[in-house]
């Protein structure tokens, strides 16, 4: 039992040590990233794009909607507003048992057209097909399908109505800023390279000031979760895509927000209904596609904020969707397992998997072992409590540094509290982090394994709406 213990030990003080060195290194290629997006582009060529619309690549918007009444106009309103000349959106009513088709009909004079849809992608049935006979809103087409269970069916039915190239995976919980389509579409333009995605900051609505589908002012979250997700969400986007980014090694294009290839997706058999992790599932088997046909191809990882979305409000909903990631976490290494170590899959299968596998989907069940060794060495009297709370706060310190420099990187990026008390209040957070926050965390994704392992709880769950406005009662749809 010693040797194992002495072994055991060794082994975490490794992997602490290897984890640590991994993000440092992110950290510093992320704000390389981040300089050289500063200095390539500027607001001259987003506004080159705007006023030379001959230029602009048409963009497809799709937004899946399962029972959102609560904030469907704001978020159809604020889809409709952005401020690039060519792109259509594509809202698809994926059987709700509200009102949500019957308020976008009113509100946004839609009738039922006579549509060519062609299946080129899976998905449940599509009823049919509306469009406005307003001028105003000629951009909009809203697809009424019948329930697929899942985001990614209501995903296939949005591509296969979609009339461009490109088109933007989003949620109806989600406000863009209004230069998002240009912001996303740059990389695109310039590269040399076939860029088969691209990735943008994404930050939490929840707190912010937001008037007919409009983001007015920029808040920290006022409660207490999604303060503690605006952290992490901006850790992962602007330190560990960002840094990725860099080597063309980004693992995921988030399912909240993301430019995508049409013609990759549908090459590579669209997003898969079975997935609980479709974005990062979806991203994977483009880039088998791509590998396994000799093409060459980019991921792209952009620093900027283009996309708030409304974050889990309290425990119970934030259970819900880290056992899902969970779940779908361990579900990619099952279900992609022949990419793992696979010299034919390039970066993916020689870094990107290996790094998730030893790094993100072993992370939970370490911490848990080592927390059970920890309680039965102190029953034992084995622990050297002079290295131990040494050690202790270095690991504290490393996380705390981490989410410093993320939030000194977006302050960096674009300045968007504007006082600087609002972003006091995320390095308060940060702070607590390790004690509060986390350890939630590591349950919930150990939770999602099992629940992967026995086959139980394989439904979305709910997620609770508060709608952008307060004035608005609270209502459920598919997390």
């Amino acid at each position: 039992m010693e040797q194992i213990l002495y072994f055991y030990q060794y082994l975490i003080y490794f992997y602490s040590f290897a984890i640590t060195i991994f993000y440092l290194f992110l950290m510093i290629c992320s704000y390389f990233m981040i300089e050289k997006k500063k200095i390539k582009y500027t607001h001259i060529e987003s506004e080159l794009l705007v006023s030379l619309p001959e230029y602009a690549p048409y963009i497809s918007i799709i937004a899946p909607a399962f029972n959102e009444e609560v904030i469907i106009i704001d978020n159809v309103k604020s889809l409709m507003s952005l401020n690039y000349p060519n792109y259509e959106v594509i809202i698809v009513n994926d059987g709700s048992e509200d009102k949500t088709l019957e308020l976008l009909i009113e509100n946004f004079d839609l009738e039922e057209i006579a549509f060519p849809y062609i299946e080129k992608v899976r998905c449940r049935p599509v009823k049919r097909v509306f469009k406005s006979t307003n001028i105003e809103f000629q951009k909009l087409i809203v697809v009424d399908k019948i329930n697929g269970g899942t985001k990614a069916d209501a995903m296939n039915a949005g591509v296969n109505v979609a009339n461009y190239d490109y088109f933007i995976n989003t949620d109806v919980d989600c406000l863009l800023a209004p230069d998002t389509l240009t912001k996303v579409i740059l990389p695109v333009l310039d590269s040399k390279v076939e860029v088969i995605a691209v990735g943008a900051t994404m930050r939490m609505s929840n707190g912010c000031e937001v008037k007919h589908g409009v983001m007015t002012r920029v808040r920290p979250p006022k409660g207490i979760i999604p303060t503690f997700q605006e952290t992490e969400y901006l850790r992962s986007y602007l330190l560990a895509k960002m840094g990725w980014s860099m080597f063309n090694l980004i693992p995921n294009v988030s399912g909240g927000f993301g430019l995508f290839s049409r013609t990759i997706v549908i090459e590579a058999g669209g997003f898969d209904p079975l997935s609980h992790a479709e974005d990062m599932d979806m991203t994977m088997r483009m880039v088998a596609y791509m590998r396994e046909n000799n093409r060459k191809y980019r991921i792209v990882q952009i620093p900027d904020t283009c996309c708030w979305t409304q974050g889990p409000p309290n425990l119970k909903v934030l259970n819900r969707q880290r056992t899902r990631w969970g779940r779908g976490l361990l579900q990619i290494f099952v279900v992609h397992r022949k990419f793992l170590f696979n010299r034919k899959y390039g970066r993916m299968g020689l870094v990107i998997m290996p790094y998730a596998l030893i790094f993100e989907f072993l992370a939970p069940i370490i911490e848990l072992t080592g927390l059970v060794t920890i309680i039965y060495l102190l029953f034992t009297s084995q622990i050297n409590f002079n290295t131990f709370w040494l050690m202790l706060l270095y690991v504290y310190l490393i996380g705390i540094t981490m989410s410093l420099m993320t939030i000194s990187y977006d302050v960096r990026v674009k300045r968007q509290y504007k006082t600087y008390p609002e972003y006091l209040r995320l390095i308060l957070f940060s702070s607590m982090e390790a004690f509060v926050y986390h350890p939630l965390v590591v349950f919930f994704s150990l939770k999602g394994y099992w629940q992967f392992l026995t086959r139980k709880n394989f439904s979305w769950g709910a997620m609770t709406r508060q709608g952008f406005s307060q004035q608005n009662p609270p209502s459920k749809t598919a997390a």
